[in-house]
């Protein structure tokens, strides 16, 4: 009896911690599957994953290119819930080198605030070159975690 109550509870403790585990890669979608964009995302790198607030996240896209591109923008639209809750638009020469070709990636860092609901968030990231030409977009889920651990707690 002793037994199966150690497995039950193993099972759960389980079934509670995996998903706290910090896997850094993460599936996308292009958001039009029958697109030929001009950028191909080749893999998508979230650190630490799950995300918490408070704490700094980075975002790295690996893409490549058969142009020359030698600026433009991204900008990045999340849902929470299905509800659209931010939007930020970023020079792309600021989140890798430019001119960019053949292989690159493009990496984000930023903290989001401590206060931010834990759950399943949906990111849309659009890439456009300076004429406005849109040249890649994808969409992926993350996940939030509970409150990152205050100062005061982690010094104990």
């Amino acid at each position: 009896m002793a037994v199966k109550l150690f497995v039950v509870a193993l099972f759960f403790s389980l079934c509670i911690l995996l998903p706290l585990a910090s896997a850094n890669s993460t599936d996308f979608q292009y958001c039009n599957k029958k697109a030929n964009y001009v950028v191909k995302v080749r893999g998508l790198d979230i650190t630490p994953y799950p995300v918490k607030g408070g704490k700094e996240t980075t975002f790295s896209i690996a893409a490549t290119t058969d142009e020359n591109i030698s600026g433009g923008k991204l900008v990045i639209d999340v849902k929470y819930l299905f509800l659209h809750v931010h939007k930020e638009s970023h020079d792309i020469c600021k989140e890798t080198s430019c001119p960019v070709s053949g292989d690159f990636v493009i990496s984000h860092s930023q903290a989001l605030p401590g206060i931010t609901p834990p759950g399943s968030y949906t990111l849309i990231m659009r890439m456009f070159d300076r004429s406005n030409r849109e040249l890649s977009c994808i969409t992926f889920g993350f996940s939030i975690s509970l409150m990152a651990e205050s100062k005061a707690v982690a010094d104990m």
